[in-house]
């Protein structure tokens, strides 16, 4: 019976990586597609941003993640300040489990 579970994964395992090869939309030309990003109307920021898209997609995605960890660590201290004037102290709660 182990034998047989070992033979089903193995074969379940191949059919998952094999299968999205033979089913990609436009087959073996869709490979050859290159995305970018339209930078003909844009300017300033914008502009900076599409441009490292185009040329430098592991800056971009740096970038990305540094201001998405930006902006949620202030969205919370921005909310944390909110709660607390309207009277939601969370700094003084105690866990009761």
């Amino acid at each position: 019976m182990r034998a047989f579970c070992y033979r089903l994964f193995a074969f379940m395992a191949m059919v998952y990586l094999l299968v999205p090869e033979t089913v990609w939309a436009g087959g073996k030309k869709a490979k050859l597609l290159v995305h970018v990003c339209d930078t003909r109307g844009l300017s300033g920021i914008y502009l900076y941003f599409g441009n490292m898209y185009n040329e430098n997609l592991l800056m971009f995605g740096i970038w990305t993640v540094v201001i998405l960890t930006a902006l949620g660590s202030g969205f919370g201290f921005f909310m944390d300040i909110i709660m607390a004037r309207t009277g939601l102290d969370l700094t003084s709660r105690e866990l009761h489990e």
